[in-house]
């Protein structure tokens, strides 16, 4: 057995997560990206500590993510939305603003399967990040069903579990 798959054999079975959509638009009713990550998270054995929808704010998305960080409940955010390069896209700057340590692979790895798998050469468009708060994992990804499908599929339900597994050594 090689090194990952032992830590994957040693990383905890359950991780709590919150799920936050950014949008000036969407609504509990209406939020399909949101939906599915809730969706996903359970069908793969994941516990949802919270949902929840953010104006796409710099300062209300930073104060939801810190506030997460403390939350002993809360061991993952999810984020959906908000990662373009449009002049209200805030996403990625409240994420890296508070990433102790980022975790490049995630946004490099999204935009190349974005690329060969989704959209094509508008995957440069993505400014999907992800990170660490203390012990809190930070993943933010684009609003789209399409993108978001991808991210949890390829990226997060098979890596959730190991990077906790990580945060948790001493």
């Amino acid at each position: 057995m090689n090194s990952v798959e032992q830590h994957r054999q040693e990383a905890p079975q359950q991780v709590n997560c919150m799920v936050v959509t950014v949008s000036d638009t969407r609504t509990a009713e209406n939020d399909k990206g949101g939906q599915l990550i809730l969706e996903l998270l359970q069908e793969a054995g994941y516990t949802v500590a919270d949902y929840v929808i953010v104006r796409d704010e710099p300062e209300s998305i930073s104060n939801l993510i810190q506030h997460a960080a403390e939350r002993p409940e809360v061991e993952a955010v999810l984020l959906t939305g908000g990662t373009g390069i449009a002049p209200r896209d805030t996403t990625y700057e409240a994420v890296a603003g508070l990433l102790e340590k980022e975790m490049p692979g995630f946004g490099e790895i999204f935009r190349m399967l974005s690329f060969t798998e989704d959209i094509g050469s508008a995957a440069i468009l993505s400014r999907a990040i992800a990170g660490t708060i203390g012990r809190t994992a930070v993943f933010s990804m684009p609003g789209s069903t399409g993108a978001v499908r991808l991210a949890m599929t390829r990226l997060i339900l098979p890596e959730l579990r190991h990077v906790m597994r990580e945060l948790y050594k001493d």
